[in-house]
């Protein structure tokens, strides 16, 4: 195998390192490779050598709703995070895939656009969100993400519409058609700048009286179960507190796993299951993860 920053000189690469220094959680073993591309021509450098040279993929936005195994990932990993330009366009805000979901709310409130104010405290990258149909207190990206621009594995650059994207509960089109997510334009309404501000503001203590944001967690373990909630269930189940390692029930909100000292992947693991057994043992429903599990044991 070529050495990538040895072939890709202009384009930020580190060898073996440790993504638990990039997820939120805290956890993760070490990347064989990780780069940063800065614009979608290094992403179509680093791709177009990947499937050359038969080696794995793995794109990352923010890393935030994600458990990296303990084994690290396989090839070559990319964090999109030096993409992150936010540009306003009348009613359109045109977000790359790795400005953080924060920052586009953010860039709307300022020119007085609503329809993203749900997402004002949402820690995901904007490719993450289209990723997985993020959302919050009612809204979901699908409501205000009017198309994408989108990477396809055959190297094509397609710009995939709503209706193309068919978002679902935590759901995309890019999750079967594995394509890499390059930016995103979001078609929203013209409001009263202080409303909005005062929307988010809202938004943003419920979640802060709700939600443990002082320990690293990787957001909300669980999807929704058709007819409950997870949360519920994993209270109703006198789960919170549970732990294994360093990773723990949350105390303050059962729906979040929290790392409370030095928890490894393999904690968080294992809470998941414990967590997935117990409910279904006692309340006859199965919890299926939203976070994302990667990489190897």
């Amino acid at each position: 195998m070529a050495n990538l920053i040895m072939e890709f000189p202009e384009i930020e690469i580190k060898q073996d390192e440790p993504l638990m220094r990039y997820t939120y959680t805290h956890t993760g073993g070490p990347a064989d490779w990780l780069a940063f591309p800065k614009s979608v021509d290094e992403v179509k450098t680093l791709v177009t050598y990947a499937s050359a040279h038969q080696l794995p993929l793995t794109v990352l936005g923010n890393a935030s709703n994600l458990i990296v195994r303990d084994g690290g990932i396989e090839g070559l990993t990319l964090i999109l995070t030096k993409m992150d330009q936010i540009t306003v366009n009348g009613d359109e805000v045109v977000a790359q895939a790795g400005a953080s979901y924060i920052d586009t709310t953010i860039a709307a409130r300022d020119h007085s656009l609503t329809g993203l104010e749900f997402a004002a405290g949402i820690p995901g990258s904007v490719g993450g969100a289209i990723f997985m149909n993020a959302g919050a207190y009612g809204g979901e990206t699908k409501f205000a993400a009017s198309k994408a621009t989108i990477l396809l594995p055959d190297g094509t650059i397609k710009e995939m519409t709503n209706e193309e994207l068919d978002f679902g509960y935590r759901h995309s089109s890019i999750q079967e058609n594995h394509g890499i997510v390059l930016d995103a334009t979001f078609k929203l309404t013209p409001g009263d700048r202080d409303k909005i501000a005062a929307k988010m503001k809202e938004l943003n203590e419920r979640r802060a009286a709700k939600q443990p944001l002082d320990l690293p967690s990787c957001g909300s373990v669980f999807k929704r179960p058709t007819g409950y909630f997870a949360g519920k269930l994993i209270h109703d189940a006198g789960l919170q507190g549970y732990t294994s390692g360093g990773a723990q029930v949350s105390t303050k909100h059962a729906g979040f796993i929290v790392n409370i000292d030095h928890g490894t992947a393999n904690d968080y693991v294992n809470v998941i299951h414990h967590v997935q057994e117990t409910v279904k043992k006692k309340f006859g429903v199965s919890l299926e993860t939203e976070v994302r599990i990667i990489g190897r044991n």
